[in-house]
C-alpha cells in the first residue's frame, strides 16, 4: 500500500510538473497581460486602474485593408500600425493602444478605382470613417482618457482624421481636459525622414516608390517577414502599377525597414509629448 501511494505521488508530481512546463507560455502570458499597453489584452478592471494611475493618453491605430502587389499581404497597414503604436506607447510610458481600425476609405467601390481594382481591398465612405473616429473618441473620453490620438498609417484618409479631430474638439471645447489629436507627424515620418534615409544609402526614388516598393516592403520585412513573399519581389517589380506596385521591392531588407520604424516611433513620441504638454498647460 505504501509503495502504491509513493508511485502515485511520483506520478502526480511528474504530471503536475509536465503540465506546468507545457503550459508555461500561457501561464506567464496571462500573468503579464495586466502590464500590456494593448487595450484588447487588458481586463476592464486593469484598464480602469491604468487610467487612474495616469495612463490618460490613448492611441487609435488606423490601418486599412488593401492590395499590396503580388508580394505583400493585404493586412500590411493593420499589422504595421499596431506594432508601431505599441512601440510608441511603450516609449511614452503613459499610453494605451486601442484596437486597430482596419476598415477605411479606399476610393469608389463601383465602378472600382485605385486599390479597389484588386481583390481584397475594402473601402468605406469618408463620412462613415469619420463617424467611427468620432464615436471612438467619445468612448475613450467616457472612460477617462484625456488625449485621444489618431495614428493613420495610410495617406488617403489623413484629411478625414483632421476633420474628425476638429469636430470632436469643438464638441469638447467646454472642458479643457479632453482633446482629440490627428497626429500627422506619424504619417509624415514615413514619407520624409525615412525616404531621405533611403536616398542617402543610394536608392533611387524609382526603387523606393510610394506603394509596395522598397520602402514599404522593407518596413514589412522588419515588422513581420511572414507577410512578404520573397519569391515574388521580382514579379512585383516587373509589371509595376499594373500589379498595384509603385516602386521596386527587389532590394528590400529588414535592416532598411528599421530606418523607417525608428523615424516613425521617435518623431511620433516627440510630437505626442509636445502636444500633451501644450494641452496640459492651458
Amino acid at each position: 500500500m505504501v509503495r502504491h501511494i509513493t508511485i502515485s505521488s511520483k506520478r502526480w508530481a511528474f504530471g503536475t510538473v509536465l503540465f506546468l512546463f507545457l503550459n508555461a507560455p500561457f501561464v506567464f502570458a496571462a500573468a503579464s497581460n495586466g502590464n500590456s499597453v494593448f487595450l484588447e489584452e487588458l481586463t476592464s478592471f486593469e484598464l480602469r486602474a491604468a487610467v487612474a494611475s495616469g495612463s490618460t493618453t490613448v492611441l487609435v491605430p488606423i490601418g486599412g485593408t488593401e492590395q499590396n502587389g503580388p508580394h505583400m499581404a493585404l493586412g500590411k497597414h493593420n499589422v504595421r500600425v499596431k506594432m508601431l503604436a505599441g512601440q510608441i506607447a511603450q516609449k511614452l510610458g503613459n499610453a494605451i493602444v486601442a484596437p486597430v481600425l482596419a476598415y477605411v476609405p479606399e476610393g469608389a467601390i463601383f465602378p472600382p478605382v485605385a486599390h479597389m481594382r484588386f481583390s481584397g481591398t475594402i473601402s468605406i465612405a469618408d463620412a462613415t470613417f469619420e463617424s467611427i473616429l468620432e464615436s471612438t473618441a467619445r468612448s475613450f473620453k467616457q472612460h477617462g482618457f484625456h488625449d485621444v490620438v489618431f495614428l493613420g498609417d495610410h495617406g488617403g484618409y489623413q484629411k478625414s482624421e483632421l476633420r474628425a479631430a476638429e469636430k470632436i474638439n469643438k464638441e469638447w471645447a467646454a472642458d479643457a481636459r479632453f482633446r482629440a489629436l490627428a497626429l500627422t507627424a506619424y504619417y509624415d515620418a514615413s514619407q520624409g525622414p525615412y525616404i531621405q534615409a533611403l536616398r542617402s544609402k543610394g536608392y533611387s526614388d524609382a526603387e523606393i516608390g510610394t506603394h509596395a516598393g522598397l520602402a514599404d516592403t522593407s518596413m514589412m520585412l522588419a515588422i513581420d517577414k511572414s507577410l512578404v513573399r520573397m519569391d515574388l519581389l521580382a514579379e512585383g517589380a516587373k509589371t509595376g502599377p499594373a500589379d498595384g506596385v509603385y516602386g521596386d521591392p527587389r532590394k528590400s531588407t529588414a535592416e532598411l525597414g528599421q530606418l523607417g520604424i525608428r523615424s516613425i516611433v521617435d518623431r511620433s513620441v516627440q510630437a505626442i509629448q509636445e502636444a500633451v504638454k501644450q494641452h496640459a498647460s492651458r
